[in-house]
């Protein structure tokens, strides 16, 4: 008899050059911070979810990516606008545009130097669990 093998969730380590800085960013982008130490912490918007880490080198960052899917990937631009992100944190954003992986998404990186893609399924069909680009 094989074990039922089940996942509860997977979390990312993010670099970060300024910790504090940082933990600004995600949260003016709409993460919520639910605890900190000086080292790590811990940031959530609805079940993704990510490690934040005070750590930072170079060529890590330059190959570190980060993938948030959502629904309505043109309202949180819209926040990244309104919020004036690109400039309080002098980073770098790539406006919305349908990708042919079957993804409308945006390029964001953060003050650190991760690039994020937020983005959400073109043909919300696709959006169904197990499909290639679903979640």
């Amino acid at each position: 008899m094989r074990p039922d093998l089940r996942s509860i969730e997977a979390k990312a380590f993010v670099p970060a050059r300024d910790f504090e800085t940082s933990k600004r960013f995600y949260q003016d982008i709409g993460f919520a911070l639910v605890w900190s130490t000086d080292d790590l912490a811990y940031l959530r918007h609805d079940r993704s979810v990510f490690l934040l880490q005070n750590f930072y080198v170079k060529e890590h960052v330059d190959n570190f990516k980060m993938h948030l899917l959502v629904e309505r990937v043109d309202d949180w631009w819209r926040r990244i606008q309104d919020a004036g992100i690109v400039e309080r944190y002098s980073v770098y954003a790539e406006a919305p545009a349908d990708r042919p992986w079957g993804l409308r998404d945006f390029v964001l990186f953060d003050p650190a130097g991760v690039m994020w893609r937020i983005g959400e399924p073109v043909d919300r069909a696709s959006a169904e669990p197990g499909a290639p680009g679903s979640r």
